[in-house]
């Protein structure tokens, strides 16, 4: 396994702060401008990458009325898999224009391919990385064809079992994919938090040999930020404007501010990690004299014994180490001791 991979010049690993892509996904809700928007809120709020969806109605499914096609239940009730699409496609003569406005933001820019015509207009684009979305996992022609240009692979497991994970991991590799990140995911919309099993992750990492990230599909922060602590080095999360915008994606995404939060937050979590340590940090340092240690709490004359009643155990730390208590009393005081000192021993036989 590579220890990172590198998207557009930004490392990608456990030793990095995790990856944020910005899934704009269907938010656009057919107004560019508001994708324009959305994109420029992610680069104020922190992310490390904008992600498009590649497909149109006519690619991703066919226009059927049929018991198959239909959607029951859910937020998509009542729609045809055809009219969804239709509605929710991101127009293929804006990935152009949106490719320049990434340039301008400076922010990374890539998409998820769901046919061959779109790797074609996407590697036009010069796109640096692809992702393959969960529901295409089992698509291993597809998978094949994204490997066959070099890009990083990002990969989405929702709904797929240790098998197709492992089948398309393979297919990625045997087809020229040298850097891959596979992200946990639960294909729910919304997700609830408890099905996400988040130890999975580390499972992912250490079963398939590859990095590990996580694909969020919860209505909040908490999960995605959890998850670096298991070893997400990348996160993936739904953005829009307005969560009540109507959009097809808009009910499960993160507004703005919530989307800053998890930039910081998530940084955090990672800083927090560290390395295995047990010394005393820089932090601690000047703390050490509120440690407790062994004081004189009442006079001691020349000769006198240590004992419980002139000697005890009270912060600050500037004496000997309460460790120490046991064997000391009964000693007999070499020199007079006033109260409030710290005891030493140098002061007794």
């Amino acid at each position: 396994m590579n220890s990172f991979i590198t998207i557009a010049d930004r490392k990608i690993g456990p030793d990095f702060p995790p990856y944020i892509i910005a899934e704009l996904s269907a938010n656009h809700n057919g107004d560019i401008n508001r994708a324009y928007k959305i994109m420029e809120e992610a680069k104020k709020a922190g992310a490390d990458a904008i992600k498009l969806q590649t497909y149109t109605h006519d690619t991703i499914t066919m226009d059927c009325d049929s018991e198959d096609f239909q959607i029951y239940g859910g937020l998509w009730d009542g729609q045809t898999l055809y009219e969804l699409y239709k509605g929710a496609h991101m127009p293929w003569e804006w990935h152009e224009l949106l490719f320049a406005k990434a340039k301008d933001l400076d922010i990374t820019i890539f998409s998820s391919p769901f046919d061959f015509t779109a790797v074609e207009l996407l590697e036009k684009l010069d796109a640096p990385a692809y992702k393959i979305a969960s529901f295409e996992l089992i698509d291993l022609p597809l998978i094949a064809r994204v490997a066959k240009t070099g890009k990083p692979m990002i990969m989405s497991t929702g709904m797929a079992n240790k098998e197709e994970i492992q089948e398309a991991v393979d297919c990625a590799r045997s087809n020229g994919c040298e850097e891959l990140i596979v992200l946990h995911c639960v294909s729910g919309y919304p997700a609830p938090a408890d099905q996400y099993n988040l130890r999975t992750i580390t499972d992912i990492s250490e079963r398939f040999d590859v990095l590990s990230g996580l694909s969020d599909h919860t209505i909040d922060n908490a999960t995605a930020v959890a998850s670096v602590a298991l070893g997400a080095c990348l996160i993936e999360k739904h953005v829009t404007l307005d969560r009540n915008g109507g959009g097809a994606d808009d009910s499960f995404s993160l507004e703005p501010k919530e989307l800053t939060q998890l930039c910081k937050d998530s940084k955090t979590a990672w800083q927090a990690l560290g390395n295995v340590n047990y010394e005393r940090t820089e932090a601690e340092k000047g703390n050490v004299k509120f440690r407790r240690s062994l004081y004189v709490v009442e006079d001691i004359n020349y000769g006198e014994e240590l004992t419980p009643q002139n000697i005890r155990s009270i912060r600050p730390g500037f004496g000997l180490a309460p460790k120490y208590y046991d064997s000391i009393l009964n000693k007999k005081a070499k020199i007079d001791i006033k109260a409030g000192t710290p005891l030493k021993d140098t002061m007794f036989d």
